[in-house]
């Protein structure tokens, strides 16, 4: 099993804010998301310190994780370059739906949203490109599989929500409704199944 991770979801942007549906388009952060960004990393150096061994920093290539991850890394006195990325971190595709409101598709989608809501987390939006939070956690179950040793890691609300059914083995409903905060850090412990806000 994966060692323990610190998982930081990418803080707060202008599309967050507006509760577009982001997905896999690359939104910036915004002043409130760099600030969230610095404190999770003034936490996560007090975190680390009584931790007593090295950790691998890695983060999803989309550019608001990366500015979160250097942000962070600079609040903790670490070079704030020195992460890799990984593919399988990116954030789910909400295909065509991405960049709308839920309220602004209302007025076109609702059948496809009545859908969403009997079954959000097998949902898939409309769009070549789509996944559901399911086809989501085959990826990320795939990078879980390839941690070996201790991670912070830098990510999305979806790649969270799969780490809580793949570790957590919480239902479903529970995962693709849970508040995933920008402004905490989780503790993923893969040998414990413990998964939890700190």
């Amino acid at each position: 099993m994966p060692p323990i991770l610190y998982v930081i979801r990418h803080g707060q942007t202008d599309w967050n804010a507006e509760r577009r549906l982001q997905g896999q388009k690359d939104i910036d952060l915004n002043a409130i998301g760099r600030a969230q960004a610095r404190q999770n990393g003034l936490e996560l150096a007090e975190i680390l310190a009584f931790e007593n061994q090295p950790f691998d920093f890695v983060a999803s290539p989309m550019r608001r994780t990366r500015e979160t991850m250097e942000i962070a890394r600079e609040a903790m006195g670490l070079p704030p370059k020195n992460y890799h990325t990984d593919e399988r971190l990116v954030e789910v595709s909400f295909g065509a739906w991405e960049g709308f409101t839920i309220k602004e598709l209302k007025a076109t989608e609702a059948e496809r949203l009545a859908e969403r809501n009997a079954g959000k987390w097998d949902f898939i939006p409309p769009g070549e490109d789509a996944e559901s939070y399911e086809i989501l956690s085959w990826r990320v179950g795939s990078w879980l599989a390839s941690v070996d040793k201790p991670t912070v890691c830098v990510t999305h609300g979806g790649v969270i929500r799969s780490l809580f059914r793949l570790v957590g083995d919480v239902s479903k409903e529970y995962a693709s409704e849970a508040e995933i905060p920008q402004d905490r850090i989780l503790k993923v412990d893969p040998q414990m199944k413990i998964i939890g806000w700190i």
